[in-house]
């Protein structure tokens, strides 16, 4: 658990500290320079995505050592070119920071998957999901505050370097983890390197199902990536009086709830009940990010209440699509799967989806406050998420048989 955290939160070190800055004043093509840095960036880590899903659903365990720490070489050195390279043609090298990074969360998690208590373990990922971004925004201020020489384009190499060590010694902890035991393989089926054949089958028997989760995955990775990329500009429009430590107590406070409701899903021994807790704890999220913005709207909450709710509403829908959902699903059905390769499906698709509202702001509501496109997508995002988490939950229910033979079946299987 620990070794997962400090990987992935290191991974966030050469990824996310570029967002603190705002790059006042700088434009290209009309566009705000900030937009077209995080653009950049997100094309790199979308094509990155789709990379991932051959090359995370066929990677062997022996080489995912090599592979992660070379990863992030690679981004680091590009981060010293975006700093040495002229504005704007430093743009490029932001692409090629994030098309290593993409692949860093596969390369951890088949650490971790195809185990009883992979929820439980998989929690050191999904809270350095939730609160690195917002702890390496606050660290990022205090190291400019003792290197204030130091320039907006300079500063994410800077941030980067001084997280590499770190970062190298929480990926030899991942490298001694025990592989899965035999009673695990049992309760959770083998994970394998997938096959082109393997990959052909599983979208046929389950395309549906997988479609629909990659429509609510992708809505909830754009609205993520939009809260976590503006959160300095929208506190600016909405918060008054902040400071640079609002960033970290919103995101652990998120954390500390929603990892408590990730922790509660390993507790369910039965994959049909695991499956079926974790697509209500989807919805219960959804409909949480949707209420929270109407009520802040009506003036029932206040700017940090509306943040921290919005945040808790996300994160509870997103993260167990992370380390849950594909999880009990490979085990429910037995699938020659690993969860890799439904995440990187859904990871590239997701964002395309947040390039996509990054220029449909930046071309037709240029003029509009970033919290008010905030609150107006996290409308489209409630009752088009609810929609297809329906849709899929029909599906499913059918396909597993709930009401015919293979119930049983199933029921003899987890109770093993």
């Amino acid at each position: 658990m620990l070794a997962a955290f400090g990987t992935y939160f290191c991974m966030y070190a050469f990824r996310k500290p570029f967002t603190a800055g705002t790059y006042s004043g700088l434009t290209l093509w009309d566009i705000h320079y900030k937009s077209i840095l995080i653009i950049s960036q997100v094309l790199g880590y979308m094509v990155s995505k789709f990379i991932g899903i051959k090359i995370i659903s066929e990677l062997k365990p022996s080489h995912r050592k090599r592979l992660i720490i070379g990863l992030i070489l690679f981004a680091e050195f590009s981060l010293l070119l975006f700093g040495l390279v002229a504005q704007p043609y430093n743009v490029a090298f932001l692409f090629l920071n994030g098309l290593p990074l993409g692949m860093v969360w596969g390369i951890v998690f088949s650490y971790l998957e195809g185990r009883r208590f992979t929820e439980l373990l998989a929690i050191g990922l999904s809270i350095s999901l939730i609160i690195s971004s917002g702890i390496l925004k606050t660290a990022y201020f205090e190291i400019h505050d003792w290197f204030p020489a130091v320039s907006e384009f300079w500063m994410p190499a800077l941030v980067g370097l001084l997280f590499l060590p770190v970062f190298l010694l929480f990926v030899w902890m991942l490298s001694v983890i025990p592989t899965p035991s035999d009673t695990d393989i049992v309760l959770r089926a083998e994970r394998v390197p997938m096959t082109k054949s393997d990959k052909r089958l599983v979208l046929k028997e389950f395309g549906v199902g997988i479609v629909c989760f990659v429509v609510l995955y992708s809505l909830l990775v754009t609205m993520r990536d939009f809260r976590d990329n503006f959160s300095v500009e929208i506190w600016k429009e909405i918060g008054g009086a902040w400071d640079k430590t609002i960033f970290s107590k919103t995101e652990l406070i998120t954390g500390l709830i929603v990892l408590a409701a990730i922790g509660c899903l390993s507790l369910i021994r039965s994959n049909i009940k695991g499956f079926w807790a974790t697509l209500w704890l989807i919805g219960l999220g959804v409909v949480l990010t949707g209420a929270s913005t109407l009520l802040f709207q009506l003036k029932l909450l206040t700017p940090f209440w509306w943040v921290l709710l919005l945040g808790m509403g996300l994160f509870s829908a997103y993260i167990p699509i992370q380390v849950a959902l594909f999880e009990r699903l490979i085990a429910l059905f037995k699938i020659k799967a690993n969860a890799g390769f439904f995440i990187y499906i859904c990871d590239a698709i997701g964002y395309l989806g947040s390039v996509a509202l990054l220029l449909y702001k930046e071309l037709f509501m240029k003029d509009q406050p970033w919290a008010k496109v905030m609150m107006r997508f996290s409308y489209v995002l409630t009752g088009t998420c609810l929609f297809f988490l329906v849709l899929s939950a029909i599906f499913f229910n059918r396909k597993a048989g709930v009401k015919g033979p293979i119930t049983g079946t199933l029921e003899k299987l987890q109770s093993i």
